[in-house]
């Protein structure tokens, strides 16, 4: 029986060693003034080229990071598949977007979908569209397309390429890819380039899959135009599902610039469009496949849920669960341990490259109500209880 309380499965991957190690690091990062000092620390640190690998990689690196490149992930990846977990290797690093980073950008995304190439233990590949691009070019070319530039028209172009390149390899190496969603005055571009590429892509499986942030008020009828264009057009949609990673500025640029908010209006309406989503697919399953990636009990049991009075095995190839490392394991290790599909995004990169990824991991465990407090109590939890056993 499916059950996110399980703390002996939860952390069944973790040695006493590690649940402590990992109970004072989230017992640090609840304090938000803790989290703020460490992101500006971080930035100054940067600037001045400060060596900062020794204090970052013995706590949040390696909370949160498979490794620097794709062969030290080898042993994160080998030790979620103990326990049925699987792993969507995402590139993590945030170069500057000049032509030198945005070309090795690329091409180490290029080498993340070889490297998942017949790998079992490999669900998905993943890439960021605005890192193979720059984020001037990527707002223009979604929010004033006719007043591009010849010069921006040509660097539009050659996105396109690159886009489309990196789906390609994807689909020749038979290696599912996330199409990752990003900030509101980029998306339209994106959203056109992710369902030309699952048109052509996506003929007999989902390769390509396009992200849905369901915070935003409009991703439903989106959603019902990709299914209404797979009907049309003959293919299987992909789609990822989360809640949403940018409400404050998403407001904050509509305030300031003056178009209504794309934001849904609070967090119960979140919810809704979030489940209204999930289940849509649920019921045209037959056009779809589905990443859900989500650290929120409530829609992971409904999903679960919904397979199981819907008939769906829960190892069912079009379905999938996910969550980051190193956060919500009950959630998914429970699932796993139910024999569903799950996967964890794990990240990796140089810690340098990394470390603003990190800041945000520490800062959503700061801001998710609920996030930091349910992590420290079920650790707190399975410490105690195998100190009870050993007794």
């Amino acid at each position: 029986m499916l059950d996110f309380n399980n703390t002996e499965i939860a952390f069944s991957a973790k040695s006493q060693g590690e649940l402590k190690n990992a109970y004072l690091l989230f017992n640090t990062i609840k304090h938000p003034w803790l989290v703020k000092c460490a992101k500006i620390g971080s930035s100054i640190a940067i600037k001045i080229h400060f060596p900062l690998a020794w204090a970052v990689k013995p706590t949040l690196y390696k909370q949160f990071v498979g490794g620097e490149t794709l062969q030290d992930c080898a042993g994160v990846i080998n030790h979620l598949t103990k326990f049925n977990v699987k792993s969507t290797l995402d590139f993590s690093a945030e170069g500057e977007q000049t032509p030198e980073g945005i070309r090795a950008t690329f091409e180490e995304t290029l080498r993340s979908i070889d490297y998942a190439k017949g790998n079992p233990n490999l669900a998905y590949a993943v890439f960021k569209p605005s890192t193979i691009t720059t984020d001037e070019l990527l707002c223009k070319a979604s929010e004033k397309r006719s007043e591009l530039t010849i010069e921006e028209v040509k660097q539009f172009r050659e996105f396109r390429e690159r886009f489309m390149a990196l789906c390609q390899r994807a689909y020749d190496n038979d290696v599912r890819i996330l199409v990752d969603a990003e900030d509101y005055c980029f998306q339209d571009a994106i959203d056109e380039l992710t369902d030309d590429a699952m048109r052509r892509f996506n003929k007999k499986r989902a390769i390509v899959f396009a992200t849905l942030q369901m915070y935003r008020h409009d991703r439903m009828p989106y959603l019902r135009r990709i299914y209404d264009d797979t009907i049309e057009k003959g293919y299987i949609a992909g789609v990822k599902f989360v809640r949403g990673a940018y409400m404050e500025e998403e407001r904050a640029r509509a305030a300031a610039l003056g178009y209504p908010d794309p934001i849904c209006k609070d967090k119960q309406a979140t919810d809704e469009n979030y489940d209204a989503g999930v289940a849509f697919v649920m019921d045209h399953l037959d056009r779809f496949e589905m990443f859900m990636g989500t650290h929120n009990e409530e829609s992971n049991y409904k999903l679960a849920k919904l397979m199981d009075e819907k008939g769906i095995p829960h190892n069912d190839s079009r379905i999938f669960f996910a969550q980051l490392l190193g956060m919500s394991d009950n959630i998914s290790f429970n699932l796993a341990h139910e024999g569903f599909n799950v996967t964890k995004y794990v990240p990796y990169a140089p810690v340098r490259d990394v470390l603003p990824y990190l800041i945000r991991r520490a800062e959503e465990n700061t801001s998710v109500a609920g996030q930091t407090s349910r992590e420290l109590r079920m650790l707190k939890h399975e410490m105690q209880r195998r100190t009870q056993t050993r007794k």
